[in-house]
């Protein structure tokens, strides 16, 4: 009965595990094909630091997955104590990682504020450097969100944007998505809009459209975090018994 028990979770790790080595293998492609793509995706990618920070991501997250599904079926057909072994202390790892994140966001969560927010934008944005990360993120975001400051577009006042442009009631990424806006059939410049023209502008503020945005995201996120962390548990569990009951 315990050969067969043992010989259960064995098949029982290797499928888990296999799973986790297919969508590690996809994570690792996809961000592969963005960073060599010859068609002129990977341009766009690197002229957006959010966009470009992103694909790193990706490419760590499948390395990391592909690594443990390999570890784990091998670990669990072979019956190498070893790559068990080692498999469990990688998996305590990342368990542990994810674990101390959640502590700092729940520690920091105070950080996320709309006041926090706010005063960062009034103290580092300045409007159309690419090469500042903040700046290029908060563009990216406005353009994503169709969304104007923090709260609304009344953050740029007394700002360093302000101090950089002072002729610039708010930045050209708020201004809505045409060249030339229409009003009452007629045709006028952005220039309305950089005056400080509500009609010709986004007036919401991005703090709201991303929640908005994001609600239901955030409940999802928070219940697969927990499905996560409890097949994280098992598996450990399970390569821990493996382990022991290998010979």
């Amino acid at each position: 009965m315990e050969g067969d028990c043992l010989s259960c979770i064995k098949y029982l790790m290797f499928i888990f595990n296999f799973l986790i080595f297919l969508g590690g293998a996809f994570l690792l492609g996809i961000g592969i094909w963005v960073l060599v793509d010859p068609t002129g995706f990977r341009e766009i990618v690197a002229a957006n630091p959010l966009l470009f920070t992103g694909v790193y991501v990706i490419l760590v997250m499948g390395g990391m997955l592909f690594l443990l599904g390999f570890l784990g079926c091998c670990g669990a057909i072979r019956e190498n104590k070893c790559l068990l072994l080692f498999f469990f202390m990688l998996i305590l790892i990342i368990f542990l990682a994810e674990l101390a994140a959640a502590i700092l966001a729940f520690i920091f969560r105070d950080h996320l504020t709309r006041d926090y927010f706010t005063q960062e934008l009034k103290r580092r944005y300045q409007g159309h450097n690419n090469t500042d990360v903040f700046t290029s993120t908060w563009n990216a975001i406005m353009s994503t969100f169709d969304c104007c400051g923090v709260n609304s577009p009344e953050d740029f006042d007394e700002s360093l944007f302000r101090r950089i442009y002072p002729h610039k009631m708010v930045p050209e990424i708020c201004c809505l998505r045409n060249d030339l806006l229409p009003r009452d059939g007629v045709y006028v410049s952005k220039d309305e809009c950089l005056k400080g023209n509500m009609l010709y502008r986004y007036n919401k503020g991005c703090y709201t459209a991303v929640v908005d945005s994001f609600e239901t995201y955030i409940y999802m996120a928070g219940a697969l975090a927990i499905v996560v962390l409890t097949i994280e548990l098992f598996a450990m569990v399970f390569a821990m018994c493996l382990f022991r009951g290998i010979q």
